[in-house]
């Protein structure tokens, strides 16, 4: 199972999102062509309701430890709750990639 499916897996049974991207950014980067090291998750749940940027990130962190301890190098998070993706027009950017 790819990476990318992994992250869909565990986010999805952990935090039962009402929409979900996973987006593999490793072409960006310098690392070997086809890896699977960074990427950008877009979530939205209602598991983020009143709770804090950094504790919902926090919780996808703990989601994908054994991804991040096996391989899984960088993680751009969107956290969102369905009240903030209805205001939402897009979605920002990565950062670029600086080495």
């Amino acid at each position: 199972m790819s990476i990318a499916q992994q992250i869909t897996n565990k986010i999805t049974q952990a935090l039962a999102p009402s929409h979900i991207e996973v987006i593999n950014e490793s072409h960006n980067h310098h690392v070997p062509p086809n890896s699977e090291t960074h990427f950008k998750l877009v979530v939205v749940s209602n598991e983020f309701e009143g709770k804090r940027l950094l504790a919902r990130h926090r919780m996808v962190n703990e989601t994908l430890a054994e991804e991040f301890a096996n391989g899984l190098h960088a993680l751009t998070m969107h956290t969102y709750t369905p009240e903030d993706w209805d205001k939402l027009e897009n979605v920002p950017d990565s950062p670029k990639c600086t080495g």
